[in-house]
């Protein structure tokens, strides 16, 4: 609809013989205001010399001679146009286009509202980025959130999303790490689960990396046995390697399926560090350049804002740097996308300005076809950095700490523990990935945990639970004797207007805007609009009603199309819908 206004605006514009431009069609703040308004009077009154509000009459007037009449049927579905303040042009639409879109929303609800923008197109995703032997700490568990979303909202826009893992398997933290576990002796239980000996390797990573910077002796032994890693010369490092490598990998997996994500492609820094080497090595000096042992890349001589990194150290390694250049090479000649996107925390963006200069200059063709998202950090209510534990937060803690948090929350709640534990770790997760996707990328997060958890208010959980009430409404008409209702479908359209209703068509702009900027957190705002109109609805209306059956029927409606639309906004955040809280 919105775009059908657009048309008719521009048309309306041509028949007064105005120049094309720029103009909002916009939801006003206030429903009394209209459906739709647009500030195209204001925009073109200054070229065209006129009185604004005059300019707008003369517009309103030729849009009344384009738009179809009003029939009660799909033909009329602008009810009526007024003028408001200094110029704006307001559109009312019409009872028929409301429940129109119930019946549209209901009829495929899988299908309703994705776009066709990215038809054809490949896009890869990549994050999470998580670093065997190191935790999986709370960056990874908002990269995950935020780039498995974007995936969601790019293949509901029509690409054919690849999602990838980028993970750093070799350099200092795995030297730190595997210095710890030797001076810490093997793990009390060597059969306990690859979470349980993550947490192990963890805290000898910890050890290591709190050895490296206080004792100049371990500092030395540690670089030394980085460079044995690399070089895979020692069979007794390699073992441990081995092992600790893939018991937290597998650890890594228990998260992403927690959290509902699949890769498509896991690459690590084992594979991409040769590769980076080398294209570093073969544009040197052409692009790189030498200085006091190592490969350098002057990336503020091509761009003032940029500054100079450390591709290859001084003892032949490539940096983070050299790497990511390698990892480019590997994804385009895998997949080639029309798209990569990558993201990372926000404070990594100096850092990758430098390598796509680097990459803009290797390979311009790829250049326009690398995106970076970034996101801000998570801060802590009251400057809470430890879990309730007393251990340092990682993403995996934060997890276990809300979904035992919403576990004492259900405890009276009639049903099995295998029950409880299941709706309580979908919850946990929501709570979470809501608390994480609200926010603009790149802004910061303040994470409050009792708020988080909370079923009322601004939080996941209220989201799943007002889902949960509509499927119990539906679940309950389903249950009654509905032959009276089956009799008599006809929509009762005299009735006014309800806010949800006037909220749920709006769903495929927020998805397309979502898409189109990379930014979830549309989604999250739009989905806990309509859920606090859907509760209104709920306490205003009586949604079953043998007495009013027209109404009953037609009330179903909306609340079926509500559930499918809150069901899918979820999807697309990677949240799941209980059956029942």
């Amino acid at each position: 609809m919105q775009e059908e206004i657009r048309h008719y605006i521009q048309q309306a514009l041509k028949s007064l013989g105005l120049p094309e431009t720029a103009f909002s069609v916009e939801h006003p703040e206030d429903f009394s205001h209209g459906d739709y308004s647009t500030n195209v009077a204001l925009v073109c009154a200054k070229n065209a010399k006129a009185n604004p509000k005059e300019l707008a009459e003369k517009i309103m007037a030729e849009l009344k001679n384009l738009l179809p009449p009003d029939k009660g049927d799909r033909e009329g579905l602008i009810q009526k146009i007024e003028i408001a303040g200094p110029g704006f042009i307001n559109f009312y639409l019409d009872k028929n286009y409301f429940s129109g879109m119930v019946e549209k929303i209901n009829t495929d609800p899988e299908n309703w509202a994705k776009n066709t923008m990215l038809a054809g197109k490949k896009v890869m995703v990549e994050h999470s980025q998580p670093n065997p032997f190191k935790p999986f700490h709370i960056g990874h568990l908002m990269s995950n959130s935020i780039g498995e979303s974007i995936s969601r909202l790019v293949e509901f826009s029509g690409a054919k999303t690849i999602r990838a893992n980028y993970q750093g398997d070799v350099g200092p933290h795995v030297a730190k790490a595997i210095f710890g576990m030797y001076k810490a002796g093997p793990p009390a239980d060597e059969s306990a689960s690859p979470e349980i000996l993550a947490e192990y390797i963890g805290k000898c990573y910890a050890e290591g990396s709190d050895l490296y910077e206080t004792d100049p002796t371990a500092k030395a032994e540690i670089d030394a046995l980085n460079k044995k890693i690399y070089d895979r010369s020692d069979a007794e490092i390699n073992k441990i390697y081995d092992w600790g490598r893939g018991v937290t990998l597998e650890a890594f997996e228990t998260l992403y399926k927690k959290l509902g994500t699949k890769f498509d492609y896991y690459f690590f820094e084992s594979d991409t560090a040769l590769v980076g080497q080398k294209i570093v090595r073969e544009n040197t000096p052409a692009i790189f350049e030498e200085s006091e042992g190592a490969v350098v890349f002057h990336a503020e001589a091509h761009d003032p804002k940029l500054h100079t990194r450390v591709f290859i150290t001084k003892n032949n390694l490539p940096t983070y740097e050299g790497k990511e250049l390698g990892l480019t090479k590997i994804k385009f000649e895998k997949e080639n996308p029309d798209l990569s996107i990558t993201t990372t925390a926000v404070e990594q963006m100096d850092y990758m300005r430098v390598v796509y200069k680097a990459i803009s200059l290797l390979w311009p063709e790829i250049y326009p076809r690398i995106k970076h998202v970034t996101h801000g950090m998570m801060r802590f209510a009251e400057g809470k950095m430890s879990s309730r534990k007393g251990n340092i937060i990682t993403g995996e803690s934060l997890l276990k700490d809300a979904q035992a948090a919403v576990l004492e929350k259900m405890k009276d709640r009639e049903m099995s523990d295998e029950e409880k534990n299941k709706i309580s770790e979908m919850i946990g997760v929501s709570a979470i990935k809501y608390s994480i996707l609200r926010s603009s990328l790149g802004s910061d997060i303040i994470y409050d945990f009792d708020r988080s958890i909370s079923f009322e208010g601004d939080s996941g959980p209220y989201l799943q639970y007002t889902a949960v009430r509509a499927n119990a409404v539906l679940e309950k008409f389903k249950r009654m004797q509905v032959n009276e209702f089956e009799k008599n479908k006809e929509q009762n359209i005299n009735q006014d207007i309800s806010v949800l209703e006037k909220l749920l068509p709006r769903f495929e702009e927020i998805t397309q805007r979502a898409a189109t900027e990379y930014q979830p957190n549309y989604i999250v705002t739009y989905l806990t609009e309509i859920a606090s109109a859907f509760n209104s609805f709920y306490a205003n209306n009586q949604i079953v009603n043998p007495d009013d059956i027209k109404a009953s029927v037609y009330r179903i409606k909306i609340t079926q199309a509500f559930y499918n639309v809150m069901k899918t906004g979820l999807g697309l955040l990677a949240i799941q819908v209980p059956e029942k809280m």
